[in-house]
């Protein structure tokens, strides 16, 4: 009945998505690379769920 009150899984993975590519881009832009591939590591995670997400 009240389920537009319920929050979107797959919108909250997204935003978590672009906030990690965002980070990464700075680090890259910092000259910290290890942080960058660190970061883009979790990116593909995060990305990976939202994939499994919408084919489920």
């Amino acid at each position: 009945m009240f389920s537009f009150l319920k929050s979107d899984p797959i919108k909250k993975l997204d935003k978590e998505y672009g906030e990690l590519l965002e980070k990464a881009m700075q680090a890259q832009r910092g000259g910290d690379i290890r942080l960058y591939s660190e970061l883009t590591q979790k990116a593909e995670v995060v990305k990976a769920k939202i994939d499994e997400a919408k084919s489920a």
